[in-house]
């Protein structure tokens, strides 16, 4: 197996993220503690035959820490995009861990805003292949990113 680009490690990094955010929600571990199991037990692993993804360690660990340490400000910016009916706490789990990490490197990180949304719109279609997340994922996004980073658009 060839070894992976920077892009595919970077692509596998949001997804753990998302990953270890809505596990971090649901099970009450700690941000240290999921990041130990992630790196320990996903990254590169291997799955009943299946070879997990190499990710790109420091992007992964860079969005859980920015996603936990910003998380008030990030849920507020994702209410903000969400229609008035749907505050953050009644959006799906996976959708709320998915709007955390892309929030934390649209307000932290150092890609550019349409990398950012084109990767968890990918994310988005990877958890839900067969419905409409990925455009509602985009359109949360770009009003996220917009109010993130007003300059970028």
């Amino acid at each position: 197996m060839s070894r992976p680009n920077k892009r595919q490690m970077n692509s596998a990094a949001r997804l753990y993220a998302v990953q270890a955010l809505f596990q971090m929600e649901s099970s009450g571990q700690t941000v240290e503690g999921i990041g130990r199991e992630f790196e320990d037990h996903r990254f590169g692993a291997t799955y009943e035959g299946e070879e997990m993804a190499e990710g790109n360690l420091d992007l992964f660990h860079e969005i859980l820490e920015n996603a936990v340490n910003w998380q008030a400000r990030i849920d507020q910016m994702t209410d903000r995009a969400l229609v008035a009916k749907w505050p953050i706490a009644r959006i799906d789990p996976t959708l709320r861990a998915l709007f955390r990490a892309a929030g934390a490197e649209l307000t932290h990180g150092a890609a550019p805003p349409k990398v950012v949304i084109s990767e968890f719109v990918d994310v988005a279609k990877a958890f839900f292949p067969e419905g409409k997340e990925s455009k509602f994922v985009n359109a949360v996004l770009d009003h996220m990113a917009r109010e993130a980073q007003p300059g970028a658009f």
